[in-house]
């Protein structure tokens, strides 16, 4: 238990937050068609090896999600596990676990996430192979007459059985329950199915007995949908999230990373800053755990050109830093002019 403590408390270090680098094959392949760059084993492998190459990101970067593949493979120059890589750049290695939302029989347009059969046996594996910490993703959807309580329910309930089975094995779980941003929804739709939705996934843990200061919260921010007429402004999230959080987590959970969820790289680092800058104690971290928001501007710098791996690192590092910042408050314009 002391372990899982540690761990927790080391990925909201001060300044850090984690890279979500766990993008399934289908996923990351949309995304090399946007630099029209085919995606095989070796291109994919050549792409994260310029990130987690990327010299400094240490200083920011506590610790990178990983997908199964990713987990198996090796530094392109000396052949070196991705994991004991990224250890010995002080960087914890973490894996992604679920196998994604599907349909939840009888409620139209609700999703539930798959995976625990045969989990014990993964994580004793990711274990073996390095992993330190590991994710699980529920998606909630807001919509006409839903979400269904079910739905919160048997998402909350899959949470917390995985939650369970990473600290017996001595692995942290990061419990990530995302209500979504699709839609036309308001913030204030938003404010009330998170608050639900963590209130449950709350009970869920605690019937499961997890410890709580041994894992690490993702959810989403409290935020307009993408399609609402009405957007609120940074402040505004910023006030609510936080408000929603402090009715709702328990202050011996160490950290909560959050999502992007579809916000612009700027607009994720202006939510999280604007959060740490309010001037409220806090009984736990607010930190980051994004994968677009950190990647984006990396990826179409580096296109799947070799020569441009140092300008993309550049963009990645800028990125970093900036999240870091924006991790205790100290984040402002400043640094995306002088980038």
């Amino acid at each position: 238990m002391e372990d899982l403590i540690q761990i927790a408390n080391t990925i909201v270090a001060d300044g850090k937050g984690i890279l979500a680098a766990d993008e399934s094959t289908p996923t990351c392949t949309k995304r090399f068609e946007s630099i029209s760059v085919e995606s095989t084993k070796e291109s994919r492998n050549a792409y994260r090896d310029m990130l987690f190459g990327t010299e400094g990101m240490e200083n920011h970067i506590s610790g990178v999600i990983l997908f199964d593949e990713t987990l198996r493979q090796s530094t392109v120059a000396d052949g070196t596990l991705y994991p004991e890589y990224l250890s010995a750049k002080g960087v914890l290695p973490g894996i992604k676990v679920d196998k994604g939302a599907k349909a939840l029989a009888g409620h139209d347009g609700e999703k539930v996430t798959e995976g625990l059969d045969g989990l014990r046996e993964r994580l004793a594996e990711y274990s073996d192979l390095g992993s330190k910490f590991a994710k699980w993703r529920a998606v909630i959807t807001i919509g006409e007459d839903i979400p269904s309580r079910t739905c919160i329910e048997a998402n909350a309930h899959a949470l917390a059985r995985y939650a369970a089975l990473c600290q017996e094995v001595g692995i942290v779980p990061i419990v990530e329950p995302e209500v979504l941003m699709d839609g036309d929804h308001t913030i204030d739709d938003c404010f009330v199915e998170t608050e639900e939705t963590l209130q449950v996934v709350f009970e869920e843990l605690f019937k499961q007995g997890v410890l709580l200061e041994g894992i690490i919260l993702k959810p989403n921010m409290i935020i307009s949908a993408l399609d609402c007429p009405e957007q609120a402004s940074v402040e505004e999230v910023a006030e609510a999230t936080v408000e929603c959080l402090l009715r709702v987590v328990p202050a011996a959970v160490p950290g909560i990373c959050f999502l992007s969820g579809g916000q612009s790289d700027l607009v994720a680092t202006q939510h999280l800053n604007a959060m740490n800058d309010l001037g409220v104690d806090l009984p736990w971290r607010l930190s980051f755990s994004y994968g677009r928001a950190l990647q984006a501007a990396a990826l179409k710098a580096w296109s799947g050109d070799a020569a441009k791996v140092s300008a993309a690192q550049q963009a990645f590092l800028h990125r970093a830093k900036c999240n870091g910042a924006a991790a205790t408050g100290k984040y402002n314009e400043e640094m995306e002019a002088s980038s």
